[in-house]
């Protein structure tokens, strides 16, 4: 196989197992598929236009960051959070918010990233203004993206996007947790925009820590 073949060849593999990824975290977030629910390999590769190979290896992708489980000879589930793993996940969130808040603040000051965080606070809250679930978790991402680039902590852009608060916001997806989460996103936006590093890493636990409590309520 050619240099050139082989770089093609590498590149339509890849690009097969994306769309696959991304396309089953965009149904997670939309409510197509629910925490539980069982992903059958063969009807995944019809609904995707994939072969078979670039459904397991997405499966490995997203059994990585917390997203499906895999069990032999079975089908892959979408990961569903009993009471003790929901307070596990928010456990090791409360702890790495704080410090991915707490690191983008002490980097905010003269920060080209700067920008990117205002425009995702400005698209969480016209989310909200407009009822778009969807839209709101995709600005969601954007927040914690441009906090991720501000902060320049390495080891934090390789372990934060495996916390499974993903999975906890498919499980429970209520107003009240959308509008505590929309002001406790609004308060780490405006310390760590003014650079306080001590307040923004408070801001941030105080956001897991509410979310705790909605989600206690439902259990």
């Amino acid at each position: 196989m050619s240099g050139e073949v082989e770089k093609q060849f590498s590149e339509g593999a890849l690009g097969a197992r994306r769309k696959v990824y991304l396309g089953l975290m965009a149904d997670l977030e939309q409510g197509r598929i629910v925490p539980g629910q069982r992903l059958v390999e063969t009807d995944l590769a019809i609904q995707f236009g994939v072969g078979r190979n670039a459904v397991r290896e997405a499966m490995q992708q997203l059994a990585g960051r917390g997203v499906v489980d895999l069990t032999p000879n079975r089908s892959s589930m979408v990961r569903k959070l009993d009471l003790a793993e929901t307070l596990e996940v928010l456990d090791v969130a409360d702890v790495m918010t704080g410090l991915l808040a707490r690191y983008a603040a002490r980097h905010m000051p003269g920060a080209v990233q700067a920008p990117e965080l205002a425009i995702a606070m400005t698209g969480l809250e016209d989310a909200h203004n407009s009822h778009d679930v969807i839209a709101f978790s995709r600005a969601r991402r954007h927040f914690y993206r441009a906090l991720l680039a501000i902060a320049q902590n390495r080891e934090l852009q390789r372990l934060f996007p495996a916390i499974g608060m993903h999975i906890i916001y498919s499980q429970h997806q209520t107003r009240k947790l959308r509008e505590v989460r929309l002001s406790d996103y609004r308060a780490i936006f405006e310390a760590v925009n003014a650079g306080y590093a001590e307040a923004a890493e408070a801001a941030a636990r105080d956001h897991v820590a509410n979310v705790r409590s909605i989600i206690m309520e439902s259990f």
